[in-house]
């Protein structure tokens, strides 16, 4: 899946923190979702927007002078919308192991020149992870699509 996955390095800094020094969470989400579109617009090769963005789970403070990895995989492409899981994991200053901190699903939608929602190329899973994923993708849209219709003025 390597034309599939997007990986983001960053490295926290006074200016990404709050008073008590620990990563802003719409900063995490700014760098998430940076990702997640690069990805997205790889594989369909023109501009691709965010549409959603899934519940993100916050499991541990991410630290000044931590550094942050963040991995992008597409996991499914409906017809014009593409589906991108997004872990985050820290290593803090002098650690040896990464340990995950965050993760979420983003929607986008590729946009044609005209601005208008285009087709984009399927993909097929490799191997049994990406199948997992693949097949959980498609009760993850159903989900939203009911979340939305919910949301929507009588």
């Amino acid at each position: 899946m390597e034309d599939r996955t997007v990986t983001m390095t960053e490295i926290v800094l006074p200016n990404d923190t709050n008073p008590l020094g620990i990563l802003l969470g719409g900063r995490l989400l700014y760098w998430m979702d940076i990702a997640a579109a690069i990805c997205a617009q790889n594989h369909a090769g023109m501009v691709a927007v965010t549409v959603s963005i899934d519940s993100v789970s916050f499991d541990c403070p991410i630290r000044l002078g931590d550094v942050t990895y963040i991995i992008a995989r597409l996991t499914r492409v409906f017809r014009t919308s593409l589906e991108i899981y997004v872990e985050v994991f820290k290593k803090e200053t002098g650690a040896h192991t990464r340990q995950k901190t965050n993760e979420a699903y983003f929607t986008f939608v590729a946009l044609g020149g005209d601005g208008r929602p285009t087709a984009i190329e399927p993909i097929l899973p490799k191997n049994r992870e990406e199948q997992m994923l693949f097949d959980a993708a498609l009760g993850r849209r159903d989900t939203r699509k009911n979340k939305n219709k919910k949301d929507e003025p009588s």
